[in-house]
């Protein structure tokens, strides 16, 4: 019986869309599904989401909870990980500290200052996970769908580059899905391929029955100025290839637009919008808690668009299937650092997941990219080292960050942010 162990299994909007695409698959509706959250109500409410789930689908998994992690864990052949670390009062301190020296973000979960002290707060538990599993289920799959997924990624490459640890993201899969119906053109008859690192990889091929669609992208800018009015489509008209990532991520990857007013109208970017949207998760947490312990029908009308029920499904059945994925650069993308996260096309089915060589990306696509890379690289270093300087090094070439503030304000933001998470960030970086 395949075991599928969720780590953060309280996050349950995502826990419960997840599991009806589980769920969805005849040859898995028999798995164990093991359930873990360091707070026991949010526990509780998974395990309702996951005994509901099963039973309006016709599904009988076996379903088990624990609050400690290693119970769970314990013969695991899959761990999908979504915890996060410090929850939305430690989101907010994200936003609202770096906000007093007027640095914009808008999500803040995957680079800049937001990105850094999220992963310093994520890397130990990500460590002590990968210790885990060295001991209880050394064959497992960890999939990983916490961010920053290329910081963590990274680090678990330089940690414990023996867990088989794959970062799963629908960003291209959702891009891709919503280029097609912007153009009018079936999903289901397109092919396509991405590469790049997470958040910010890039469409590279992109057609139709062998011709490429970005003539007609470019067709669709050109007869609606209020659709250039993204920074998506900014950044794809100057650079020729489409980012894989909305425009409220990508405008803080790079240093052209948070800093200026006019470019904040100009394309419309939502400033600080994570904070609307983690309140926002928070209360769909309570309203969905709520609406399962009252006995009303959840919806389980999925796709399997999520990528870990995939995954989990080819590897048990032999499925082949071909998706994008977040693993460590070994020799994948040739002008990106070796031995950092990099998202690329991977075959997966019973031989496991295996990722697909790139080789070059467009200079221009690899610039940015290295720019984004450096930041997590000293990021990672930072924690593998215990060197409080690098943390505020990673600040300093941050792009947004440094087109924002002087370096002093820099370190002294990297200061505040280490005060106010407390022990959440590892001791050897509090100095």
């Amino acid at each position: 019986m395949t075991v599928i162990a969720f780590l953060g299994a309280g996050s349950v909007v995502f826990t419960r869309e997840l599991l009806a695409d589980i769920l969805s698959f005849d040859e898995l509706r028999g798995v164990t599904l093991a359930l873990h959250d360091i707070d026991p109500e949010r526990l509780e409410t998974a395990e309702a989401i996951a005994r509901r789930t099963a039973e309006q689908l016709g599904a009988q998994p076996r379903i088990t909870t624990s609050l400690d992690r290693r119970t769970v864990l314990d013969g695991a052949d899959f761990v999908i990980n979504a915890i996060q670390v410090g929850m939305h009062a430690a989101t907010v301190r994200d936003f609202e500290i770096p906000a007093k020296y007027g640095l914009r973000q808008t999500i803040a979960d995957t680079l800049g200052i937001g990105g850094i002290f999220r992963a310093l707060r994520t890397f130990p538990v990500l460590e002590a996970i990968a210790r885990d599993m060295r001991e209880l289920c050394p064959e497992a799959w960890f999939l990983n769908y916490t961010n920053p997924m290329a910081m963590n990624i990274g680090y678990l490459a330089a940690v414990a580059p023996d867990l088989k640890a794959v970062g799963l993201c629908h960003s291209v899969f959702w891009t891709v899905h919503d280029l097609c119906k912007l153009i009018d053109v079936p999903l289901d008859e397109v092919d396509y391929s991405a590469a790049g690192v997470n958040h910010q990889a890039w469409l590279l091929r992109w057609e139709h029955r062998g011709e490429s669609l970005y003539p007609r992208l470019d067709e669709r800018l050109e007869k609606d100025p209020d659709l250039r009015r993204r920074v998506r489509m900014d950044m794809y008209r100057r650079l020729g290839y489409f980012p894989t990532e909305t425009s409220e991520h990508s405008s803080e990857y790079v240093p052209w637009y948070l800093r200026h007013d006019e470019e904040i109208e100009r394309l419309r970017i939502p400033v600080g919008d994570y904070l609307r949207i983690s309140a926002d998760n928070v209360a769909e947490y309570h309203a969905t808690r709520a609406s399962v312990l009252a006995g009303e029908p959840l919806d389980v009308s999925r796709d399997a668009t999520e990528y870990a029920p995939q995954v989990i499904h080819s590897i048990t059945t032999g499925t082949m299937r071909r998706v994008h994925a977040n693993v460590a650069n070994r020799g994948l993308i040739a002008n990106l650092p070796e031995g950092y996260a990099v998202e690329v096309p991977c075959v997966v089915d019973a031989m496991g997941l295996r990722p697909e060589r790139v080789g070059d990306l467009p200079l221009q696509c690899a610039a940015l990219n290295r720019s984004f890379v450096n930041v997590g690289q000293l990021t990672v270093q930072a924690a593998v080292t215990g060197d409080p300087r690098m943390v505020r090094q990673a600040a300093m070439v941050d792009p947004n960050t440094a087109a924002t503030l002087p370096v002093e304000r820099i370190w002294e933001l990297c200061d505040e942010l280490t005060a106010a998470h407390g022990d959440l960030i590892p001791a050897a970086l509090r100095g």
